[in-house]
């Protein structure tokens, strides 16, 4: 959220002022920084996504089948993704030599995917969610089936802000892609700061809230 946050305030100020305002450009300096730092932090999570994978599996614990392979396709598109930000971010450091440029839009368009298939996912847990709490309000009465209601209303709530932050992430997804697809590289910097910054917003409500709701 800071690097986002940064990248906020600082295409604000130099939307404002222009490029002559010092504290913009700083606030995007850092911003830029806390980028680079973040790709160089996730040359290690290419296994903690692998196990992830590999215990999800085939998601035949999925009652719903189109969940089930949408969430298959979506961990092949967030595996493959780290190997090719690895190569980009090597490539850029004169590690590997190669041009970097393919290998970030190939990064960029798993992720871009990765994200248009979470919001399949979330849309269609919506649906089901929804019709499972219009049956049950028509046929159920009592304490469990307010206490059902209750949890499936969660279940919802987070789904859609689910749908929210990876619409936002998306858009930014599609801001970095190479120009002439849809808005690439149309976005200011504020404005790719304030989607940045919603999308982790929402991640730490959601965070607090699923840590508050398992210690009650």
């Amino acid at each position: 959220m800071l690097c986002y946050g940064c990248q906020l305030v600082g295409g604000i100020l130099v939307e404002k002022t222009g490029d002559k305002h010092e504290s913009g450009k700083r606030f995007l300096a850092v911003a830029s920084q806390l980028s680079h730092c973040r790709t160089v932090l996730r040359l290690f999570d290419d296994l903690s996504m692998f196990a992830y994978s590999t215990h999800y599996g085939l998601g035949k614990k999925e009652e719903d089948t189109a969940v089930r392979w949408i969430s298959v396709l979506g961990n092949v598109a967030d595996q493959l993704y780290y190997p090719c930000e690895h190569i980009a971010w090597a490539a850029d450091a004169k590690v590997l030599h190669t041009k970097s440029d393919k290998w970030w839009m190939f990064s960029i368009a798993l992720w871009g995917l990765s994200l248009l298939l979470g919001i399949v996912r979330s849309l269609r847990i919506l649906c089901t969610l929804t019709r499972k709490l219009k049956e049950d309000k028509e046929k159920s009465f009592g304490e469990s089936s307010q206490l059902k209601r209750k949890q499936i209303k969660t279940l919802v709530k987070s789904e859609a802000l689910t749908v929210m932050s990876n619409l936002a992430d998306l858009s930014n997804a599609i801001h970095w892609m190479p120009p002439g697809f849809l808005w690439a590289g149309q976005f200011p910097p504020w404005l790719v700061g304030l989607m940045g910054t919603i999308s982790s917003l929402i991640g730490i409500y959601r965070t607090t809230a699923s840590e508050n709701h398992g210690s009650v």
